[in-house]
C-alpha cells in the first residue's frame, strides 16, 4: 500500500502545481483585464501626434495619508512636424498652474476632453528638439482598480498610494503622452514624501529603474529614481508606504544585478520564503532567451493592495508573491516591456507569450509530468468551447473581456507557442524567439503579429504561413480519428480529422501518436497530418495492443479516437520502396490497378526536394545525404514513407 499512496500523493503534487498556475491565471486575467476598464473609455489621441517624446523628469510629491498629487513634469519633446501648439493627456480634475519654457511662462488651455493645451511662443521646426515644464496638481479620480490608489494596509492601517495605469490611465495621474505609437527614452522620478507615517514609520517610495539618492530635507525625504529604456507612459509607476525592503543578488554570468522587493511588514517573511525563487526563474529565461532588458538597472517587486500584478518596467507591482505570478511579470519584462504589442489586436504577443513562460517554468522547476499535467488543463480550457481566434478583430477590441479573455489571449495564444515548438524542434524555436527580440525594428520598441511571424520564418527557412492561419487567425480545434492495423511488423495507420469551427477547413499539424504493445512496449511517433484520410505506414516490432492519439497533450485538439479495423481493399495496394539505405536509385514496386498521381521527396525541415510522376524507379544523387521522407499521392489516398540516402 506504501508505494500505491506515495504514487496518489506525487500524481496529486503535480497536479496542484499546474492547478495553482491556472488559478493565478485566473487572477492575472482578471486583474489585467480591470486594468484596462479605464482605458477602453478613450481612444487614441491624434492630437498627439505631431512630436516625439524624448525625456520625462517626474518631480512629484506624494503624501500617502492624502489622495493627491502634485509636481513639475519636465518633458523634452522633438517636432515631427511644425508646431504652434502641443498638447499632453491629463485628466481634467488634474489642475496646471502654470507652464514654463526657459523661464517664460507659456499661455495654455484644459478641456473636457482630458487635454491640455499649451501654445508654444514661436513656431517649433520640425526635427527640433524642445523642453518646458508643467506645473500641476489635484486629487486623482480612481475608480477602485488602478490609475492611483491611496489606501491603507496591516493591522495598523498604514497609508499607501501606488499606481498602475496599464495602458491609458497615465493621464489620470501626471501629464503625459500616453499612446500606445510612443515610447520615452529616458526618465528621472524624484518623489518628495514625509519622512515618516502618522505612525512614526520610516515612508519608502518605489519606482522604475535605479534608485539614485535619499535626500532629506526637515520632515521630508526626496528618493530619486532614474531609467534609461525606452519605457511607454503606462509602465511608469510609484508607490509609497512603510516598506520593507530587501534583496536577491542574480549573478548574470559576472554582471550581478539585484531583485529588490519592497514588501509590507506584516508579509515580509512570506515574501522572503517565495521571492527567491525569481533568482531560477531569471536564470531559466536569461538562458532560454536572452540577458534580462534591463540587467543594467536591476528587477524587483513592490508589493501592492490588488490580487493580481502589474509589469511596470525593471519593478512588477504584486498582490501576491506565488510562484505562478512572479513568472508571469517577469516574463512581461522581455514580452510586453521589451517588445510590446502594437495593437489590442496583438494582445497574446504579450500574454500568451508571459502564459507560456510560465509553463516552461513549470517544466524546468517542477518536471514534464507537471508541465503536462499544466498543458492538459491548458487544452481544456481552450477546447471548451467551439470557436474562439486569438487575434482580435476591431470589433473586439472594443471589448476588455474579449481582449484578456483567459481561454483565448491567455490559454490559446500559449499553446500556440508549444504546438510552435513541437513543430520546429527546440533549437530553431527558441533561435526564433532570441531573435525575435534583438530584431533592431522591434527591440524596445512595438510588434505585431506578422513581425513576430516574419522573424520565424526567416529565422527557420520555414512557410509557416499555413500554421499562423489555421491557430492564430482562425478559430476552432481538431478532433482526430485513427483506424490502424498491424499485419506483422508493419503498422498501417489511416488519419481523418473533424474541425469545431468552419473557419478552418483543415488544420495541419505533426500528430503525435503512442503505440503500446502487449507487453507494455512503447513506441512514440509524429505523423506529418497534410490531408485527410491519410495514410501513414510505419515499421513496429511488437505486437500493439492500444493507439493513443497525443496522449501528451501537445496539440490543442478534443474528442480523439483510436479504433482497431480490419483492413480495407487499399491496404493490400500498399508500394514497396526499396533499397534503404541507398546512395542513387530508388524502386518503386505496386500493384497493378493502383494509380499513382505523384511521387514527392522532401528532407526532415519538410522542404520539398523532388516531385515526379510515377516511375518504377528515381534518382536521388542530386540529393544530400540524410533521412527523406516519401509521399506517394494516389486518387484519394496518401501513402508517406521513410527512407535514408549515403
Amino acid at each position: 500500500m506504501k508505494p500505491f499512496i506515495i504514487c496518489l500523493l506525487l500524481l496529486f503534487s503535480i497536479q496542484l502545481n499546474a492547478q495553482d498556475y491556472h488559478e493565478t491565471l485566473n487572477a492575472i486575467r482578471s486583474s489585467e483585464a480591470n486594468t484596462a476598464l479605464r482605458q477602453m473609455m478613450n481612444i487614441q489621441n491624434f492630437n498627439t501626434g505631431n512630436y516625439d517624446v524624448k525625456y520625462h523628469r517626474l518631480e512629484l510629491n506624494i503624501d500617502p495619508s492624502v489622495a493627491e498629487i502634485s509636481g513639475d513634469v519636465t518633458t523634452y519633446f522633438e517636432a515631427k512636424e511644425a508646431m504652434t501648439e502641443i498638447t499632453f493627456d491629463l485628466a481634467d480634475n488634474m489642475m496646471v498652474s502654470q507652464v514654463l519654457q526657459r523661464g517664460t511662462s507659456l499661455s495654455y488651455s484644459q478641456n473636457s476632453d482630458d487635454e491640455l493645451i499649451i501654445t508654444l511662443p514661436t513656431v517649433q521646426a520640425e526635427g527640433i528638439i524642445d523642453s518646458l515644464t508643467i506645473s500641476y496638481s489635484g486629487n486623482p479620480v480612481s475608480s477602485g482598480f488602478g490609475s492611483f490608489e491611496q489606501t491603507t494596509h496591516g493591522p495598523d492601517n498604514d497609508p499607501v498610494i501606488w499606481t498602475l495605469s496599464e495602458p491609458y490611465g497615465a493621464k489620470g495621474w501626471w501629464p503625459c503622452k500616453q499612446d500606445l505609437n510612443d515610447k520615452i527614452d529616458a526618465i528621472d522620478v524624484y518623489i518628495t514624501t514625509p519622512v515618516l507615517n502618522p505612525l512614526n514609520k520610516e515612508y519608502v517610495a518605489v519606482s522604475n529603474g535605479v534608485e539614485q539618492s535619499q535626500l532629506i530635507d526637515g520632515s521630508e525625504k526626496t528618493t530619486h529614481f532614474k531609467h534609461g529604456h525606452l519605457i511607454p507612459a503606462y509602465l511608469i509607476a510609484v508607490a509609497v508606504t512603510n516598506y520593507d525592503v530587501y534583496s536577491h543578488e542574480v549573478p548574470n554570468n559576472g554582471n550581478p544585478f539585484p531583485i529588490v522587493n519592497y514588501v509590507y511588514p506584516e508579509d515580509l517573511a512570506y515574501a522572503q520564503v517565495n521571492t527567491g525563487v525569481t533568482v531560477n526563474i531569471m536564470n531559466l529565461f536569461t538562458n532560454l532567451f536572452e540577458e534580462y532588458p534591463f540587467a543594467d538597472e536591476k528587477y524587483g517587486h513592490a508589493q501592492f493592495g490588488w490580487g493580481g500584478g502589474m509589469e511596470h518596467t525593471t519593478v512588477s507591482f504584486m498582490g501576491s508573491f506565488n510562484r505562478g505570478l512572479i513568472a508571469h511579470e517577469l516574463a512581461h519584462q522581455w514580452f510586453g516591456n521589451k517588445i510590446t504589442c502594437g495593437s489590442w489586436k496583438d494582445i497574446w504577443l504579450n500574454e500568451g507569450f508571459a502564459t507560456y513562460l510560465s509553463g516552461l517554468v513549470i517544466e524546468d522547476l517542477d518536471g514534464a509530468s507537471s508541465f503536462k499535467s499544466w498543458r492538459q488543463q491548458t487544452v481544456s480550457s481552450i477546447t471548451s468551447q467551439p470557436g474562439g481566434a486569438v487575434y482580435l478583430t476591431d470589433q473586439d477590441t472594443t471589448s476588455v473581456n474579449r481582449i484578456f479573455n483567459s481561454r483565448l489571449s491567455y490559454n490559446k495564444g500559449a499553446m500556440v507557442l508549444h504546438m510552435l515548438r513541437q513543430q520546429l524542434g527546440d533549437e530553431d524555436f527558441y533561435q526564433g524567439l532570441q531573435n525575435y527580440l534583438d530584431t533592431p525594428e522591434l527591440a524596445f520598441d512595438y510588434a505585431k503579429t506578422a513581425d513576430f511571424i516574419n522573424v520565424m520564418e526567416v529565422t527557420t527557412g520555414e512557410d509557416l504561413s499555413g500554421f499562423f492561419e489555421d491557430w492564430i487567425y482562425n478559430e476552432g480545434y481538431p478532433s482526430y480519428t485513427v483506424n490502424w492495423h498491424q499485419d506483422n511488423n508493419q503498422l498501417q495507420l489511416e488519419v481523418s480529422q473533424t474541425q469545431s469551427h468552419t473557419s478552418v477547413s483543415f488544420f495541419e499539424a505533426h500528430l503525435p501518436i503512442r503505440v503500446i504493445g502487449t507487453l507494455g512496449e512503447t513506441l512514440d511517433l509524429v505523423l506529418n497530418h497534410t490531408v485527410d484520410n491519410q495514410q501513414f505506414f510505419e515499421t513496429v516490432n511488437f505486437t500493439i495492443q492500444e493507439v493513443l492519439i497525443d496522449p501528451d497533450y501537445h496539440l490543442i485538439s478534443k474528442n480523439n479516437a483510436a479504433t482497431l479495423s480490419v483492413p480495407e481493399v487499399d491496404f493490400t495496394a500498399n508500394i514497396l520502396v526499396y533499397p534503404s539505405p541507398t546512395n542513387s536509385i530508388l524502386h518503386f514496386e505496386k500493384p497493378e490497378h493502383l494509380e499513382v498521381k505523384a511521387i514527392k521527396v522532401y528532407n526532415s525541415l519538410g522542404q520539398l526536394l523532388l516531385q515526379d510522376r510515377w516511375r518504377s524507379q528515381v534518382n536521388l544523387s542530386t540529393i544530400a545525404p540524410g533521412l527523406l521522407f516519401l509521399k506517394i499521392e494516389t486518387e484519394n489516398k496518401i501513402i508517406n514513407k521513410k527512407v535514408i540516402k549515403i
